[in-house]
């Protein structure tokens, strides 16, 4: 038999997740102006005693904060950024440990998240990371994000990642907000 407290507490979930899911498929793109680029958004804030004589830089952390456009083309439309961390974290190969959030600056998803975590499997042609939760549009958000290296210039030290996110959310935005976020 439910206590009161437990009828109380199913009835807040039960609100929570009265809401419509949706499916949004993202794609935008990412550009990572590497340490060593003169307008670098990549930066290493701390390495490990073997960082310098490791084959694959264990043990050191970066964080950035990259520009997120509609396009590769770094001029074309900004959608947001993408902030966080990433950590060398394997001693055998060029494997990353990535926290990503995607922080939305446009339209219904002004100021709206989208958090990635994972291992990047940095030299595979393409990596997949789980989407573990989001803020604002994104609220309940699930799912999973695929990155290819669209181009990657050593010389400059500048990459563009191409970005393909499918999220389930649940969030009070209308069927046609939603069409709208799977086009941009």
């Amino acid at each position: 038999m439910c206590t009161r407290e437990s009828k109380a507490t199913l009835r807040r979930k039960r609100n929570i997740f009265s809401g419509k899911e949706n499916v949004a498929k993202l794609q935008l793109y990412v550009q990572d102006l590497r340490i060593g680029n003169p307008n670098a958004t990549m930066f290493e804030v701390a390495k490990s005693s073997i960082t310098d004589t490791s084959p694959y830089g264990f043990g050191s952390i970066h964080f950035l904060d990259d520009l997120i456009t509609e396009e590769p083309d770094i001029n074309s439309r900004p959608l947001g950024r993408v902030q966080g961390l990433t950590t060398n974290a394997d001693l055998l190969t060029y494997g990353v440990h990535l926290n990503l959030n995607f922080y939305f600056t446009v339209g219904k998803l002004a100021g709206s998240t989208l958090s990635i975590l994972g291992r990047n499997q940095i030299m595979d042609d393409q990596r997949e990371f789980p989407v573990v939760g989001g803020t604002g549009s994104f609220r309940f958000s699930r799912g999973y994000a695929i990155q290819t290296t669209y181009s990657m210039d050593s010389a400059t030290d500048y990459a563009v990642m191409k970005y393909t996110i499918y999220a389930t959310y649940n969030s009070k935005l209308g069927e046609s907000d939603a069409v709208e976020i799977a086009q941009m």
